[in-house]
């Protein structure tokens, strides 16, 4: 390949020539010939020059030299060409590669699906079924589900790193005011409070804490899990149904309990299950409330299971009926979601939730009222149409679908210090959490009908309201002289 220097030293003999002939000197002539090749040039121009005379020999050359230069030039230029056309070939090479996705981009089924076409069937006409009811959900059959799942991770608005404080000597660190509002500064790289602020690893020496077997298996769980927790002996382990063979082998199932709940299994468990589920024994509660311990795992499964793409969370009280993959692709991969939770089948306002709370003895009164006040003085307001497309600031929490990347990671440790702060209520801190990141991110919940959660968890009464409900002792067994009795004649007593 010839560069622009070389091009431009031959224009400079080209004109160090033309100077030579004009000046009536011949170069040729000049030139002491030393080999049999110079001397038969030498022949060659001297017939020439008898055929067309010394002086337009030079003028001769002049235009062999032009025509050979001319021709230099179209095969640079021509070659220049090539070299452009490559450039330009290799830049759209790369810009095709640098536009190739690097995320999740979400896909639509084919026309003609059947869930294409699905629509929710009117209500039951029944009168007397004025309470919560499940309804049909449209999910893929299981291989197709599982061909779905997605390869790349969903997008990440803004932020790309995200790191947790540690030091302080409580569970959740006590961030205060200022680092509260700090966190909500949405930046490519942060450092958030998210629990565990002690010790070396969620888990070990940081309160909440587990067996170093339990946390190396937790370790190696990738894909999916789903989890679930029962402290203070609340609740009865449910075994999901209709769980493929093939989630059996590929989805961890972790139920977290208590000291006071391992005591109280009926159940002997050998190697750590029970069923589906793994036991995880946790000890050192950082919390005397179990529904705030409860919380822990709910919130922070991105801290307790560091290389798990996916997560199902459900209440202890719940029994799973779907597979989880078909629970993913309908939730999570058609939508083209990282986070999913069902709304309040009843109340889609925050203030009415708190009131709700309040007459159902949730938590005392003043602590609810002080949370309520505080964000009203942030901004809330009540729920109306014109927070559309917002369908709700109320969530059914006792089920979370989700995606652990930044984003969302960073939203359930927001929530979760909320949670911390304020009261153990999560529903009345989840919309202002939602809409402190939206505002700067854009990005937002999926949130889905109550009766489409109720279509894959059956809810179960807790320990105590099966014991209330429990049925009155049945009657001392029969005897067939209790029926004799009734027709034998009363023995009178003998005056």
């Amino acid at each position: 390949m010839m560069t622009g220097g070389s091009l431009g030293i031959r224009s400079g003999s080209y004109g160090s020539l033309d100077k030579q002939l004009q000046n009536g000197v011949s170069p040729i002539a000049r030139t002491k010939p030393s080999s049999k090749t110079f001397k038969e040039k030498e022949t060659l121009i001297h017939w020439i020059c008898k055929l067309t005379g010394r002086k337009k020999v030079g003028m001769l050359l002049l235009c062999i030299i032009s025509v050979a230069v001319f021709v230099c030039v179209l095969y640079v230029g021509k070659g220049e060409d090539q070299e452009s056309n490559d450039v330009r070939n290799e830049n759209r090479i790369r810009t095709s590669l640098s536009l190739s996705p690097s995320y999740f981009l979400g896909y639509t089924l084919p026309p003609g699906h059947a869930c294409n076409t699905f629509r929710l069937p009117p209500p039951p006409a029944d009168k007397k079924r004025t309470g919560p009811r499940p309804c049909p959900v449209c999910y893929l059959p299981m291989e197709e589900a599982v061909a779905l799942m997605p390869k790349l991770p969903s997008f990440s608005p803004i932020i790309k790193n995200l790191s947790y404080i540690s030091g302080g000597s409580e569970f959740g660190g006590n961030p205060t005011l200022k680092q509260r509002n700090d966190s909500y500064d949405i930046k490519e790289s942060m450092n958030v409070h998210c629990g565990f602020v002690k010790g070396s690893k969620p888990g070990n020496g940081t309160g909440f804490d587990m067996d170093d077997d339990d946390l190396l298996e937790m370790e190696q769980c990738r894909g999916v899990v789903v989890a679930s927790a029962i402290f203070g002996d609340f609740d009865i382990i449910q075994q999901p149904k209709n769980i493929s063979e093939y989630s059996k082998k590929t989805v961890c199932f972790y139920m977290f309990v208590d000291e006071k709940t391992q005591a109280g299994l009926k159940t002997k468990y050998d190697n750590k299950k029970i069923g589906v589920w793994r036991i995880i024994l946790v000890r050192n509660l950082p919390y005397t409330d179990s529904r705030r311990n409860g919380k822990i795992p709910k919130l922070l499964l991105h801290r307790l299971f560091p290389n798990v793409r996916f997560s199902l969370w459900i209440d202890g009280k719940l029994e799973l009926v779907a597979d989880p993959y078909q629970i993913l692709e309908r939730f999570l991969w058609r939508r083209n979601a990282s986070f999913a939770i069902s709304r309040h089948y009843k109340r889609f306002d925050v203030f009415h939730e708190a009131e709700a709370n309040k007459v159902a003895g949730k938590y005392d009164n003043a602590s609810i009222d002080f949370q309520v006040e505080f964000y009203k003085n942030e901004g809330l307001t009540p729920y109306s149409d014109a927070k559309l497309s917002i369908t709700s600031d109320v969530p059914e929490g006792c089920v979370i679908i989700r995606e652990h990347i930044p984003i969302s990671n960073l939203f359930t440790c927001l929530w979760f210090n909320e949670v911390d702060r304020f009261t153990s209520r999560d529903q009345l801190s989840f919309s202002t959490v939602r809409d402190k990141i939206a505002a700067n991110t854009n990005w937002s919940v999926s949130m889905f009908l109550d009766c489409e959660r109720r279509n894959f968890v059956v809810q179960k009464y807790h320990k105590e309201v099966l014991a209330r409900l429990a049925p009155p002792p049945p009657p001392p067994p029969y005897s067939a002289n209790d029926h004799l009795r009734k027709f034998l004649p009363r023995r009178r007593r003998d005056r």
